[in-house]
């Protein structure tokens, strides 16, 4: 079972930068997709940004493209999101995931993923 550790949230003001990462267990991680996820109080969670496993094919959410990059380092078994430009509706609880399936097709449905993180807190102030 992969365990995924979050880490890197913060308050940062308006037009700030921050990177969060998250630090997967096991030796599988190189072998699968990677996904973010954030969730603000009272909001469901909603898709932010997913790297396929070799870091080549990355999605974004509207939301965030641009102004976000996602990355990885398979030799760390880390997975990575620069947050740059941020927002105060970048406010957030951000999930690091790990897809259910090996073969990822870029899916932004919560439900596609079976591993979670316990999230780190991520506030913008205006």
């Amino acid at each position: 079972q992969v365990q995924l550790v979050e880490s890197g949230g913060g308050l940062v003001q308006a037009g700030g930068s921050l990177r969060v990462s998250c630090a997967a267990s096991g030796r599988a991680f190189s072998t699968y997709a990677m996904g973010w996820f954030r969730q603000a109080p009272g909001k469901e969670r909603e898709f932010v940004a997913a790297i396929n496993w070799s870091g080549e094919i990355t999605y974004y959410a509207d939301s965030v493209k641009g102004r976000f990059t996602i990355s990885r380092d398979n030799a760390k078994n880390t997975v990575y999101l620069q947050m740059n430009s941020l927002k105060p509706e970048d406010t957030a609880v951000y999930y690091c995931a790990r897809p259910r399936r090996l073969y990822y097709r870029g899916s932004n449905d919560a439900d596609d993923f079976g591993a979670w993180g316990q999230g780190t807190q991520v506030t913008v102030s205006s």
